[in-house]
Protein backbone atom coordinates (compact mmCIF):
# COMPACT_ATOMS: atom_id res chain seq x y z
CA UNK A 1 0.00 0.00 0.00
CA UNK A 2 1.53 3.36 -1.07
CA UNK A 3 1.90 6.33 1.22
CA UNK A 4 -0.80 8.99 1.07
CA UNK A 5 0.06 12.08 -0.97
CA UNK A 6 -2.04 15.25 -0.96
CA UNK A 7 -1.97 18.64 -2.67
CA UNK A 8 -0.33 21.28 -0.48
CA UNK A 9 -1.50 24.86 -0.98
CA UNK A 10 1.19 27.41 0.00
CA UNK A 11 1.90 31.15 0.07
CA UNK A 12 5.13 32.15 -1.70
CA UNK A 13 6.97 35.45 -2.22
CA UNK A 14 7.15 36.13 -5.99
CA UNK A 15 9.96 38.70 -5.84
CA UNK A 16 11.83 40.74 -3.24
CA UNK A 17 10.13 43.94 -2.12
CA UNK A 18 11.17 47.57 -1.78
CA UNK A 19 8.82 50.11 -0.21
CA UNK A 20 5.35 49.02 0.91
CA UNK A 21 4.52 45.36 0.14
CA UNK A 22 1.48 44.57 -2.03
CA UNK A 23 -0.73 41.50 -2.34
CA UNK A 24 0.68 40.98 -5.82
CA UNK A 25 4.14 40.42 -4.29
CA UNK A 26 2.77 37.09 -3.07
CA UNK A 27 1.17 34.12 -4.78
CA UNK A 28 -0.97 31.26 -3.47
CA UNK A 29 0.33 28.11 -5.20
CA UNK A 30 -1.78 24.95 -5.32
CA UNK A 31 0.08 22.56 -7.64
CA UNK A 32 2.62 20.88 -5.36
CA UNK A 33 2.04 17.67 -3.40
CA UNK A 34 3.31 16.42 -0.05
CA UNK A 35 3.54 12.96 1.51
CA UNK A 36 1.67 12.57 4.79
CA UNK A 37 4.51 10.46 6.19
CA UNK A 38 8.00 11.60 7.22
CA UNK A 39 10.92 10.00 5.33
CA UNK A 40 12.04 6.61 6.64
CA UNK A 41 14.59 7.00 9.45
CA UNK A 42 14.05 10.76 9.72
CA UNK A 43 13.72 12.64 13.01
CA UNK A 44 11.38 15.16 11.39
CA UNK A 45 7.67 15.69 12.01
CA UNK A 46 4.96 16.38 9.44
CA UNK A 47 2.43 18.90 10.74
CA UNK A 48 -0.91 20.27 9.63
CA UNK A 49 -0.91 24.05 10.04
CA UNK A 50 -3.94 25.32 11.98
CA UNK A 51 -3.19 29.02 12.62
CA UNK A 52 -0.51 31.32 11.21
CA UNK A 53 0.74 34.49 12.87
CA UNK A 54 1.13 37.77 10.93
CA UNK A 55 3.96 39.73 12.55
CA UNK A 56 5.64 43.05 11.64
CA UNK A 57 9.19 41.60 11.75
CA UNK A 58 8.27 39.57 8.65
CA UNK A 59 8.57 42.74 6.54
CA UNK A 60 12.36 42.58 6.82
CA UNK A 61 12.35 39.06 5.39
CA UNK A 62 10.61 40.25 2.20
CA UNK A 63 13.68 42.28 1.12
CA UNK A 64 16.95 40.84 -0.16
CA UNK A 65 19.86 41.66 2.18
CA UNK A 66 23.55 41.19 1.55
CA UNK A 67 23.90 40.65 5.29
CA UNK A 68 20.61 39.40 6.80
CA UNK A 69 19.96 40.49 10.40
CA UNK A 70 18.60 38.18 13.08
CA UNK A 71 16.29 36.31 10.65
CA UNK A 72 17.00 35.11 7.12
CA UNK A 73 15.32 36.54 4.04
CA UNK A 74 12.46 34.55 2.56
CA UNK A 75 13.37 32.17 -0.28
CA UNK A 76 11.58 33.05 -3.50
CA UNK A 77 9.23 30.33 -4.71
CA UNK A 78 9.20 28.47 -1.37
CA UNK A 79 6.50 28.76 1.26
CA UNK A 80 7.18 31.79 3.44
CA UNK A 81 7.90 31.00 7.08
CA UNK A 82 6.51 32.36 10.34
CA UNK A 83 5.09 31.44 13.72
CA UNK A 84 2.06 29.20 13.80
CA UNK A 85 0.03 26.60 15.69
CA UNK A 86 0.36 23.07 14.31
CA UNK A 87 -0.95 19.55 14.85
CA UNK A 88 1.33 16.56 14.25
CA UNK A 89 0.19 14.26 11.41
CA UNK A 90 3.19 11.89 11.42
CA UNK A 91 6.29 11.83 13.59
CA UNK A 92 9.81 10.47 13.25
CA UNK A 93 10.50 11.37 16.90
CA UNK A 94 9.63 8.80 19.61
CA UNK A 95 8.67 11.53 22.10
CA UNK A 96 6.26 13.28 19.68
CA UNK A 97 2.97 11.59 18.83
CA UNK A 98 0.37 12.01 16.12
CA UNK A 99 -2.19 14.59 17.30
CA UNK A 100 0.25 16.50 19.54
CA UNK A 101 -0.17 20.29 19.38
CA UNK A 102 2.76 22.73 19.15
CA UNK A 103 3.53 26.35 18.33
CA UNK A 104 6.66 27.64 16.64
CA UNK A 105 8.19 28.29 13.22
CA UNK A 106 6.35 26.64 10.33
CA UNK A 107 5.53 27.20 6.67
CA UNK A 108 2.67 29.27 5.27
CA UNK A 109 1.09 26.19 3.72
CA UNK A 110 -1.36 23.45 4.64
CA UNK A 111 1.28 20.87 5.64
CA UNK A 112 4.93 21.39 6.64
CA UNK A 113 7.76 18.93 7.17
CA UNK A 114 9.67 20.31 10.16
CA UNK A 115 13.22 18.96 10.24
CA UNK A 116 14.06 20.37 13.69
CA UNK A 117 11.00 19.68 15.87
CA UNK A 118 13.03 20.49 19.01
CA UNK A 119 12.52 24.14 18.02
CA UNK A 120 8.77 23.81 18.66
CA UNK A 121 6.96 24.53 21.94
CA UNK A 122 4.47 21.92 23.09
CA UNK A 123 1.07 23.44 23.88
CA UNK A 124 0.26 22.84 27.52
CA UNK A 125 -3.26 24.26 27.85
CA UNK A 126 -5.71 22.80 25.31
CA UNK A 127 -8.64 24.28 27.25
CA UNK A 128 -7.71 27.79 26.01
CA UNK A 129 -8.26 28.89 22.39
CA UNK A 130 -5.47 27.42 20.25
CA UNK A 131 -5.31 30.70 18.32
CA UNK A 132 -3.98 32.34 21.51
CA UNK A 133 -0.68 30.52 20.86
CA UNK A 134 -0.08 32.80 17.85
CA UNK A 135 -0.39 35.81 20.15
CA UNK A 136 -1.22 36.06 23.83
CA UNK A 137 0.45 32.73 24.77
CA UNK A 138 2.95 32.72 21.88
CA UNK A 139 5.78 34.90 20.62
CA UNK A 140 3.96 38.30 20.79
CA UNK A 141 2.68 37.72 24.33
CA UNK A 142 6.07 36.58 25.55
CA UNK A 143 7.64 39.59 23.79
CA UNK A 144 5.33 41.92 25.73
CA UNK A 145 6.15 40.17 28.99
CA UNK A 146 9.94 40.13 28.53
CA UNK A 147 10.09 43.67 27.17
CA UNK A 148 7.98 45.17 29.93
CA UNK A 149 9.04 43.19 33.00
CA UNK A 150 12.67 42.34 32.20
CA UNK A 151 13.83 45.29 30.08
CA UNK A 152 11.78 48.11 31.66
CA UNK A 153 12.03 47.07 35.36
CA UNK A 154 8.62 48.65 36.17
CA UNK A 155 7.56 49.92 39.58
CA UNK A 156 4.02 50.39 40.87
CA UNK A 157 2.65 53.86 40.09
CA UNK A 158 5.00 54.63 37.19
CA UNK A 159 3.85 56.41 34.02
CA UNK A 160 3.86 54.09 30.99
CA UNK A 161 3.39 54.95 27.33
CA UNK A 162 2.80 52.26 24.67
CA UNK A 163 2.83 53.01 20.93
CA UNK A 164 0.95 50.72 18.48
CA UNK A 165 -0.99 49.93 21.60
CA UNK A 166 -3.85 47.93 20.07
CA UNK A 167 -1.53 45.51 18.25
CA UNK A 168 -0.57 42.00 19.29
CA UNK A 169 2.22 43.14 21.65
CA UNK A 170 1.07 46.61 22.69
CA UNK A 171 -2.35 45.57 23.99
CA UNK A 172 -0.65 43.14 26.40
CA UNK A 173 2.07 45.55 27.55
CA UNK A 174 -0.70 47.94 28.62
CA UNK A 175 -2.54 45.25 30.53
CA UNK A 176 0.62 43.94 32.22
CA UNK A 177 1.36 47.53 33.27
CA UNK A 178 -2.17 47.91 34.68
CA UNK A 179 -1.79 44.67 36.66
CA UNK A 180 1.34 46.23 38.23
CA UNK A 181 -0.54 49.39 39.23
CA UNK A 182 0.99 51.70 36.61
CA UNK A 183 -0.69 54.62 34.82
CA UNK A 184 -0.94 53.68 31.13
CA UNK A 185 -1.57 55.67 27.95
CA UNK A 186 -1.49 54.21 24.43
CA UNK A 187 -1.44 55.53 20.89
CA UNK A 188 -3.17 53.93 17.90
CA UNK A 189 -4.10 54.86 14.35
CA UNK A 190 -7.90 55.07 14.46
CA UNK A 191 -10.67 56.31 16.74
CA UNK A 192 -12.07 52.76 16.89
CA UNK A 193 -8.77 51.47 18.29
CA UNK A 194 -8.57 54.35 20.77
CA UNK A 195 -12.01 53.44 22.12
CA UNK A 196 -10.98 49.77 22.43
CA UNK A 197 -7.88 50.76 24.40
CA UNK A 198 -9.89 52.81 26.87
CA UNK A 199 -13.06 50.73 27.12
CA UNK A 200 -11.90 47.12 26.67
CA UNK A 201 -8.19 47.04 27.48
CA UNK A 202 -8.19 49.28 30.56
CA UNK A 203 -5.80 52.03 29.44
CA UNK A 204 -6.36 55.25 31.39
CA UNK A 205 -6.06 57.29 28.20
CA UNK A 206 -5.35 56.78 24.50
CA UNK A 207 -5.05 58.98 21.45
CA UNK A 208 -5.15 58.73 17.66
CA UNK A 209 -1.66 59.77 16.55
CA UNK A 210 -2.92 60.50 13.02
CA UNK A 211 -5.03 63.34 14.40
CA UNK A 212 -2.16 64.98 16.31
CA UNK A 213 -0.21 67.69 14.51
CA UNK A 214 2.37 67.91 17.33
CA UNK A 215 3.21 64.58 18.99
CA UNK A 216 5.48 66.21 21.56
CA UNK A 217 2.61 68.45 22.72
CA UNK A 218 0.17 65.52 22.70
CA UNK A 219 2.40 63.50 25.00
CA UNK A 220 2.85 66.52 27.29
CA UNK A 221 -0.93 66.72 27.51
CA UNK A 222 -1.27 63.07 28.60
CA UNK A 223 1.88 62.98 30.71
CA UNK A 224 2.24 66.44 32.33
CA UNK A 225 4.80 64.94 34.75
CA UNK A 226 6.63 62.96 32.04
CA UNK A 227 7.02 59.30 31.03
CA UNK A 228 8.87 56.70 33.11
CA UNK A 229 8.58 53.79 30.66
CA UNK A 230 8.12 53.78 26.90
CA UNK A 231 7.44 50.51 25.10
CA UNK A 232 8.69 51.29 21.61
CA UNK A 233 6.90 49.70 18.65
CA UNK A 234 6.95 52.60 16.16
CA UNK A 235 10.19 54.64 15.94
CA UNK A 236 10.60 57.82 13.89
CA UNK A 237 8.69 60.94 14.92
CA UNK A 238 7.02 59.15 17.85
CA UNK A 239 10.36 58.18 19.39
CA UNK A 240 11.59 61.77 18.99
CA UNK A 241 8.51 63.12 20.77
CA UNK A 242 8.81 60.56 23.58
CA UNK A 243 12.48 61.38 24.26
CA UNK A 244 11.51 65.00 24.90
CA UNK A 245 8.87 63.85 27.41
CA UNK A 246 10.80 61.22 29.33
CA UNK A 247 11.46 61.59 33.06
CA UNK A 248 14.82 61.24 34.77
CA UNK A 249 16.07 57.63 34.78
CA UNK A 250 13.36 56.56 32.33
CA UNK A 251 13.52 53.24 30.47
CA UNK A 252 12.72 52.50 26.84
CA UNK A 253 12.30 48.94 25.55
CA UNK A 254 12.99 48.98 21.80
CA UNK A 255 10.77 46.16 20.57
CA UNK A 256 10.04 47.32 17.01
CA UNK A 257 9.91 50.38 14.75
CA UNK A 258 7.13 49.67 12.27
CA UNK A 259 7.04 53.24 10.92
CA UNK A 260 10.49 52.61 9.39
CA UNK A 261 10.15 49.16 7.85
CA UNK A 262 8.91 50.26 4.42
CA UNK A 263 11.15 53.33 4.05
CA UNK A 264 14.12 53.08 1.74
CA UNK A 265 15.88 55.70 3.87
CA UNK A 266 15.01 55.55 7.60
CA UNK A 267 14.03 58.81 9.35
CA UNK A 268 16.53 60.44 11.65
CA UNK A 269 15.96 60.87 15.39
CA UNK A 270 16.93 64.31 16.69
CA UNK A 271 16.41 64.15 20.46
CA UNK A 272 18.90 61.45 21.38
CA UNK A 273 20.87 63.76 23.67
CA UNK A 274 18.02 63.40 26.18
CA UNK A 275 19.38 59.87 26.76
CA UNK A 276 22.34 61.58 28.39
CA UNK A 277 20.76 64.53 30.18
CA UNK A 278 17.88 62.48 31.61
CA UNK A 279 19.97 59.31 32.23
CA UNK A 280 17.54 57.28 30.12
CA UNK A 281 18.24 53.61 29.44
CA UNK A 282 17.13 52.50 25.97
CA UNK A 283 17.58 48.81 25.25
CA UNK A 284 16.72 46.66 22.28
CA UNK A 285 15.90 43.00 22.78
CA UNK A 286 15.04 39.81 20.91
CA UNK A 287 12.49 37.56 22.54
CA UNK A 288 14.36 34.47 21.31
CA UNK A 289 17.14 35.22 23.80
CA UNK A 290 14.66 34.62 26.63
CA UNK A 291 12.80 31.46 25.56
CA UNK A 292 14.26 29.46 28.47
CA UNK A 293 11.83 31.44 30.67
CA UNK A 294 8.78 30.70 28.50
CA UNK A 295 7.23 27.86 30.63
CA UNK A 296 6.83 30.16 33.66
CA UNK A 297 5.22 32.79 31.42
CA UNK A 298 2.78 30.26 29.92
CA UNK A 299 1.62 29.13 33.37
CA UNK A 300 1.23 32.66 34.72
CA UNK A 301 -0.59 34.16 31.73
CA UNK A 302 -2.88 31.16 31.23
CA UNK A 303 -3.98 31.76 34.82
CA UNK A 304 -4.58 35.46 34.09
CA UNK A 305 -6.85 34.45 31.21
CA UNK A 306 -8.85 32.01 33.34
CA UNK A 307 -9.27 34.66 36.03
CA UNK A 308 -10.46 37.24 33.49
CA UNK A 309 -7.48 39.54 34.22
CA UNK A 310 -6.44 39.73 30.55
CA UNK A 311 -8.63 40.67 27.58
CA UNK A 312 -7.27 39.69 24.19
CA UNK A 313 -8.31 41.08 20.80
CA UNK A 314 -7.86 38.90 17.73
CA UNK A 315 -8.38 39.72 14.04
CA UNK A 316 -8.73 36.37 12.26
CA UNK A 317 -8.54 36.02 8.47
CA UNK A 318 -10.02 32.78 7.11
CA UNK A 319 -8.05 30.55 4.73
CA UNK A 320 -4.60 30.64 3.14
CA UNK A 321 -5.96 32.71 0.23
CA UNK A 322 -6.53 35.59 2.66
CA UNK A 323 -3.02 35.40 4.15
CA UNK A 324 -1.16 37.89 1.87
CA UNK A 325 -3.77 40.63 2.44
CA UNK A 326 -3.77 39.95 6.19
CA UNK A 327 0.01 40.19 6.39
CA UNK A 328 0.44 43.41 4.42
CA UNK A 329 -2.53 44.96 6.25
CA UNK A 330 -0.28 45.20 9.33
CA UNK A 331 1.66 48.02 7.68
CA UNK A 332 -1.39 50.20 7.11
CA UNK A 333 -2.94 49.38 10.51
CA UNK A 334 -5.87 47.55 8.94
CA UNK A 335 -5.98 44.94 11.69
CA UNK A 336 -7.74 45.47 15.02
CA UNK A 337 -5.86 43.38 17.57
CA UNK A 338 -3.66 40.38 16.86
CA UNK A 339 -3.70 39.51 13.15
CA UNK A 340 -3.66 35.82 12.36
CA UNK A 341 -4.82 33.44 9.65
CA UNK A 342 -6.95 30.36 10.28
CA UNK A 343 -5.73 27.73 7.83
CA UNK A 344 -7.70 24.85 9.34
CA UNK A 345 -9.82 24.57 12.47
CA UNK A 346 -9.80 20.76 12.41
Amino acid sequence: MGEEVVRNKKVVLRHYVTGFPKESDFEVVTGETVSLKVPEGSGAVLVKNLYLSCDPYMRGRMTKHEDPSYVFDFTLGSAIVGYGVVRVVHSGKPNIAEGDLFWGMTGWEEYTLIENPESLFKIKYNDLPLSYYTGLLGMPGFTADVGFHEICSPQKGEYVFVSAASGAVGQLVGQFAKLMGCYVVGSAGSDEKVELLKNKLGFEEAFNYKKETDLKAALKRYFPEGIDIYFENVGGAMLDAVLANMRMNGRIAACGMISQYNLEKPEGVHNLFYLTTKRIRMQGFLVSDHYHKYPEFEDRVAQYVREGKIFYLEDIAEGLESAPAALIGLFSGRNVGKQLVAVSRE
